[in-house]
């Protein structure tokens, strides 16, 4: 997984978008003075993707109107509570009673080594207890690069990261964030691909 995160990174950063100009057709005055049509629209480039265009992809509607991205517990709540009932290998934790103050995160490998490595009972031992405190947390805002938070990522060996505006407004994982470089690259390819394919002389 790290040597194909290290692979996106190295691709991303030849700056996909800059193919355009690659394929860009010059107006020729041969063949009648008939001229090539221009390349498509330049997309939004990779240099340009933000944690924001990651977070629109979970969003999902709970049949109310109302979008939610964000899953959380609190530092109160049981380890075993927390993780069996979400499911998920990685849990904001926020402060009883307050819906936007974020104490830390909790994730597999806090239960794996805090609780599991040191044989502690998830079901009486607080969140508050084993998690990532706040001041050790590394964040990202919605406004980063999404390889600027792939590098910071991998570089911390961390698969899953809190989105910070003031407040906490989400989070992202390393699968997010791949799939998005791999979902805008392919993309990419298609554009060019039907470009290339089109009814041009």
């Amino acid at each position: 997984m790290k040597a194909f995160v290290r692979g996106l990174i190295a691709r991303a950063n030849l700056e996909m978008p800059k193919i355009h100009r690659k394929w860009a057709w010059k107006e020729t005055a041969g063949f009648g003075g008939v001229t090539s049509p221009p390349p498509p629209p330049p997309e939004k480039g990779l240099e340009n993707l933000t944690v924001a265009d990651v977070l629109l992809t979970k969003d999902t509607d709970d049949g109310g109107g109302k979008v939610d991205t964000l899953i959380s517990c609190r530092t109160n709540d049981t380890v075993f509570d927390a993780m069996a009932k979400h499911n998920i290998g990685s849990l904001v934790v926020l402060r009883p009673g307050d819906q936007q103050c974020i104490a830390g995160i909790v994730t597999e490998r806090d239960y794996m080594k805090k609780i599991i490595g040191a044989g502690r009972s998830s079901k009486i031992t607080k969140v508050g207890e084993v998690m990532t405190d706040e001041s050790k947390l590394i964040s990202v805002s919605s406004g980063t690069n999404i390889i600027k938070a792939m590098q910071l990522m991998s570089e911390n060996h961390i698969r899953h990261v809190p989105v910070i505006d003031g407040k906490i407004v989400g989070m992202i994982s390393m699968v997010d964030v791949v799939r998005a470089v791999v979902d805008h690259q392919n993309g990419e390819l298609r554009r060019l691909n039907q470009f290339i394919k089109g009814d041009y002389y």
